[in-house]
């Protein structure tokens, strides 16, 4: 018999033939075949909102392909990935292969090794239509919020915005934040701390003021806290009570999609777009000497904290075997998880708990060993016992000789007991080093060796980076665990959002297009209105709830709400700052705007349409010609592509896709260009100047990252 299995990705059908064998064809469809059509609605909202799709453009020899061998196969297997946008792929490849979707066996891999693939092989299932119209239901309310919503910001504030259903959420989030540090006003506070030895150590440690005979203080100002310095002059410290105890610190649970993209954010500084694309390479397969080609963790799209029992005997044999027993908890430690979740898949977790990121190292690339390092530690760790500290907190009264009044300060430590699960990993928010107090008891008498008050002042809350955003987004449920990295790339490429080292601030694009959508639709940028779209979507997908009728309950409001912004709005234009010139108008003096056509930016009158005056808009660098000395400009080619020019055309035709630099060439004195990948180079006939820049590679990535 001839056996079709169709998949998404190439690494992962190469993988998977090896397990099948002969008789098996194993095809990729490259990811959906089938969508919305790109340049239009394509949804009849006249008709119940029936989707009008089409075979993506690039994809119809790969459709006509799979389509001849379908026919001449006795078995078709639909194996694309176990989610809503795989389950919605195998539907649609099942409608364009002339399926039938009684008899079309669909098959789920929460892991790519043998076991899991025959195991599923052998199990197949028919496609869940509430998981696909769940996925059905999120595009076309995408799409409805995108193509009503993007054409009318643009109208009011700049052609080719786009406005979504979760990214503009995302968006006002960051904004708000934004606000919040541009609106706090610091308060002043005070510190005073006291150093101390104990009797029988040379070493000093420090104790906190807390207050004094009246009970807790808060030191406000200088004046306040010198009175304390000269109250304290000539003090004895005295310990007064002593409390130990032992703290018991329990291992993280292992990763789900959104804890794994905000650990990776801190320890390994990876964009969530990044992490995922290393995932999953990861699950898809590599070939790891002496275990063949396997996928090396599962699914990588999950928010749950389940892990099958088999993986928890082989993860428990790996740590009795190298670390001992006394590292195995008596019981079984089971995570509990808050809120609603989709518990289709385990968590993420290494498919072979016994291969160490050692044993791999020499198979993966630098980023893939880092990732699946994460991985497996935090899931090892997991199964460990809890690591056990010894505490320790010590009060200490200062008081003058025959003094009433007394001075209350506090100091307290810890050291590590047993280091249980610590030996193997720490969460990066966990990270600490120990600090050790030296051995007293109640009634000793203190050395004293300083006071040193200190003044502070309270900070701002921090812009969000990525883990704290993504954090957030899951909180409030917003989006899902799938969709965070593609709300981050999003918000950045269309330049709503810019990350200023690792923060992500908000432009003024970003400001303007948030209060516009607050105003006229609050509903659309609300997290508890987003967050309930998301819980009608699991409604759907669990078969609770009719996806017709639940956009014929959003669509219908939402449409109203425009019509009134529309009505509200008419005539308004709202003028960035950041598009504004100091370039007069020829013909009637404003200043011009930069404005944003079909072949991209050129500069307008304001005074549209009583003044028409339209002109070329000219991107100025720091380069100057290395053929004439002109000035060298930005251009855009006919396709939308920066380069650039000698400001002197037509007298002067040169032109490159190099970048101008403020650098000289230090051969002869001409502006440096930068190439693609980083190298630093002189366009001057001759010279032949060149360097490798020394970040060329990193901005390179970061560049990608965004894109």
């Amino acid at each position: 018999m001839s056996k079709l299995v169709i998949v998404e990705s190439p690494t992962k059908a190469g993988t998977i033939k090896k397990y099948l064998g002969s008789g098996y064809e194993v095809k990729a469809s490259m990811g959906h075949v089938r969508d919305l059509y790109p340049s239009k609605l394509s949804v009849d909202v006249a008709h119940d909102f029936a989707p009008k799709y089409v075979v993506i453009k690039g994809k119809e020899k790969l459709v006509k392909e799979l389509t001849e061998l379908a026919k001449k196969s006795d078995e078709v297997y639909l194996a694309t990935d176990p989610d809503r946008e795989g389950e919605a792929i195998s539907w649609h490849l099942a409608t364009l292969l002339g399926l039938d979707l009684e008899k079309t066996k669909r098959v789920k891999f929460n892991e790519i090794n043998k076991a899991s693939v025959q195991n599923g092989m052998e199990h197949p299932s028919k496609i869940d239509m509430d998981l696909v119209n769940a996925q059905q239901a999120r595009r076309i309310l995408d799409r409805l919020v995108g193509y009503r919503l993007s054409p009318f910001i643009s109208q009011k504030i700049r052609r080719g915005l786009s406005a979504g259903r979760v990214q503009s959420v995302a968006v006002r989030l960051i904004v708000d934040r934004e606000e919040e540090i541009n609106a706090f006003v610091p308060e002043e506070y005070w510190s005073l701390t006291a150093k101390l030895s104990a009797p029988h150590s040379r070493k000093l440690f420090k104790a906190a003021f807390v207050g004094d005979e009246t009970g807790k203080v808060k030191l406000e100002n200088k004046e306040q806290t010198d009175s304390y310095v000269v109250r304290l002059d000539g003090a004895t410290y005295t310990v007064d009570s002593i409390k130990k105890g032992v703290r018991k610190k329990q291992p993280m649970p292992p990763f789900i999609t959104s804890t794994l993209q905000q650990e990776a954010s801190h320890k390994l500084g990876f964009t969530s777009k990044r992490t995922m694309k290393i995932a999953q390479e990861l699950y898809e397969g590599i070939d790891v000497p002496g275990y063949g080609s396997i996928g090396l963790i599962t699914y990588m799209r999950t928010d749950s904290l389940r892990i099958s029992e088999e993986s928890r005997k082989a993860g428990n044999d790996y740590i009795l075997k190298t670390y001992g027993e006394k590292y195995l908890p008596e019981k079984p430690r089971y995570f509990k998880q808050k809120g609603r979740l989709q518990d289709g898949h385990e968590a993420i977790r290494p498919t072979v708990p016994g291969l160490t990121p050692a044993e791999a190292k020499g198979a993966l690339t630098a980023e893939q060993y880092k990732l699946y390092d994460l991985i497996w530690k935090r899931f090892i760790a997991s199964l460990m016992v809890n690591c056990l500290q010894d505490t320790v907190k010590v009060e200490i009264k200062a008081q003058k000789e025959g003094a009433e009044g007394f001075c209350l300060f506090s100091a307290s430590g810890y050291s590590v007991k047993f280091d249980g699960f610590t030996v193997l990993y720490q969460a990066d928010d966990e990270e600490e080093s120990e600090n050790h107090m030296p051995e007293m008891k109640e009634g000793d008498l203190l050395k004293f060796k300083e006071l040193l008050p200190e003044q502070h002042f309270t900070q701002p809350p921090a812009r969000y980076t990525e883990a704290s955003l993504i954090k957030v987004l899951e909180e409030t449920g917003v989006g899902r665990p799938s969709t965070y990295a593609t709300i981050i790339s999003t918000i950045t490429a269309r330049n709503y959002v810019v990350r200023e080292r690792k923060q992500l601030k908000p432009t003024e694009l970003g400001v303007a297009t948030t209060k516009l959508l607050k105003e006229q639709f609050p509903k659309i940028v609300n997290t508890k209105f987003t967050a309930g779209m998301e819980t009608n979507l699991d409604e759907v997908e669990a078969g609770n709830m009719d996806y017709i009728a639940m956009l014929h309950d959003f669509y219908g409001e939402f449409e109203d709400t425009l019509t009134k912004a529309k009505d509200a709005m008419a005539g308004v234009k709202i003028q960035l700052e950041e598009d504004k010139t100091d370039i007069p108008c020829e013909k009637c003096g404003r200043n011009m705007v930069i404005k944003v056509g079909r072949f991209g930016k050129f500069l307008a009158c304001p005074g549209y349409p009583e003044c028409k005056n339209t002109k070329p808009y000219v991107e100025h660098t720091a380069g100057k010609c290395p053929v004439c000395g002109g000035e060298v400009i930005g251009k855009k080619s006919k396709k939308g592509h920066t380069f650039f020019g000698c400001g002197n055309y037509p007298d002067c035709h040169f032109m490159t896709w190099d970048t101008p630099t403020a650098e000289e060439c230090p051969q002869c004195g001409k502006t440096l260009f930068k190439a693609r990948g980083g190298v630093i180079h002189c366009l001057a006939e001759g010279c032949g100047y060149e360097r490798k820049s020394a970040r060329g590679k990193k901005s390179d990535d970061a560049e990608n990252d965004d894109a």
